[in-house]
């Protein structure tokens, strides 16, 4: 079968980097900010409630990081080359 053709499938192709990057940046900054508003809530609200936001300004930066690194995922080199194969007549 040497005569058969490689055929791409661009559908699945990643995003740019520089996108990805971007997208990755902005969920950095956001998950930061609601950092920022917890500790702000740290100092304002009554006490049950401080330690339910100091929880999530100390909390917060590992899943920001564990989020903001969930980026790229890895394919295979040839995992998106189909082989033509010839339709049947029906």
């Amino acid at each position: 079968m040497a005569n058969e053709k490689e055929i791409f499938d661009i559908t699945s192709a990643p995003k740019a980097l520089s996108a990805d990057q971007s997208a990755r940046q902005k969920r950095y900054f956001i998950s930061m900010m609601v950092r920022t508003v917890c500790f702000v809530l740290t100092v304002i609200l009554p006490s049950p409630y401080r330690w339910i936001a100091l929880l999530g300004a100390v909390a917060l930066p590992y899943f920001a990081v564990v989020i903001a690194n969930a980026g790229r995922e890895s394919f295979s080199p040839g995992a998106n080359i189909r082989e033509e194969k010839p339709r049947s007549l029906s």
